[in-house]
């Protein structure tokens, strides 16, 4: 079966078709990575205008890679949540427009979700379960135990930034502009292991997270009230030290903790060097984690999880709508 998949919960206007929930048969995505570097940041309305611009020759350029019509596929997939508001708005009215107009049936696919199933994307052989999924990405920082297709149960989470969120801005104290977690890892990757040890929150969950304290510890040390200002390279290696190190301790404990068969690691931060090597070396379980390219919001992730949703026989309403503060589990 062929899904088409729509994506526009941010900054990225990204539509795909997925054969079967694995094979890519186009993946087209729109940055607006230019327009919102001018500002540091993004700026949701600007987004949401881009996103008008961009999403109708987007699926003409997605359909036309996959070598097929609207006709062709068999359900249309689109992120509702969660994400910006007008973002999602976007997405979510052309989807149901696409449906009404092909007669093909409606899936509503939470974010987070989509990132889970890109794991499952180009793989042979399909993750076991229980598996433990880590969704790092700018606006969330989650363990999720999934337990089949489409059981949640979230573990843990941020009590206050994203780890992508952190990155951000830590790049920014930094003076190494948007976006930050590329560019952060990069420069660390030239520094070596750091000399400098940053903290490691402690948090009353057992899996959750927080990133605020050690933003503000590299805001004063960037300040110098520490003392000696680090070299830049050694100030970012030491930040993406200690985020690493946490994402992997928790993530490694809730697997052993719930049975977990292998772990998933996944969103916009899954892209990160440090990220992916040490949870590779830690953990005693099999590590799935998608190509760079594929950790980043897509619509081909969408599409692979709305085919699983599609196969249990859901559907969703002509009426649905978007929910910017969806969770998952």
């Amino acid at each position: 079966m062929k899904v088409l998949g729509i994506e526009t919960s941010c900054d990225e206007t990204a539509v795909a078709v997925v054969e079967d929930g694995r094979r890519i048969l186009s993946n087209v995505i729109a940055s607006q990575v230019e327009l919102h570097a001018r500002y540091g940041g993004v700026v949701p309305e600007a987004a949401s205008r881009r996103h008008l611009e961009a999403i109708v020759p987007v699926l003409d350029e997605a359909l036309e890679r996959a070598g097929f019509t609207l006709r062709g596929l068999d359900a249309i997939a689109v992120t509702y949540g969660p994400g910006l508001a007008g973002a999602l708005l976007v997405g979510v009215n052309f989807a149901k427009a696409l449906a009404y107009a092909s007669g093909l049936p409606l899936i509503g696919v939470n974010h987070l979700e989509g990132h889970v199933y890109a794991a499952w994307l180009e793989r042979e052989e399909e993750p076991p379960f229980p598996l433990l999924a880590l969704i790092v990405s700018g606006g969330h920082s989650d363990v999720v135990l999934v337990e089949g297709h489409g059981v949640y149960r979230r573990l843990g989470e941020t009590v206050d930034d994203a780890a992508g969120e952190a990155f951000d801005k830590v790049a920014r104290l930094l003076g190494l502009g948007f976006p930050g977690g590329p560019a952060l890892d990069r420069l660390a990757q030239g520094a070596g292991r750091p000399a400098l040890r940053l903290p490691r929150a402690r948090v009353r969950g057992d899996y959750d997270f927080s990133f605020s304290g050690l933003k503000t510890r590299v805001q004063r040390i960037v300040r110098g009230e520490e003392g000696a200002v680090p070299e830049t390279a050694e100030l970012a290696a030491a930040f993406q030290e200690s985020v690493v190190d946490s994402l992997v301790t928790k993530a490694l404990k809730a697997a052993a903790d719930h049975g977990a068969r292998c772990i998933i690691l996944s969103g916009g931060v899954a892209a990160n060097s440090l990220l992916r090597a040490e949870l590779a070396r830690r953990s005693l379980l099999p590590v799935m984690a998608p190509p760079p390219e594929l950790c980043t919001d897509n619509g081909a992730m969408i599409a692979a999880a709305g085919y699983w949703r599609l196969l249990a026989g859901e559907r969703s309403a002509p009426v649905m709508d978007v929910e910017p503060g969806l969770r998952i589990g």
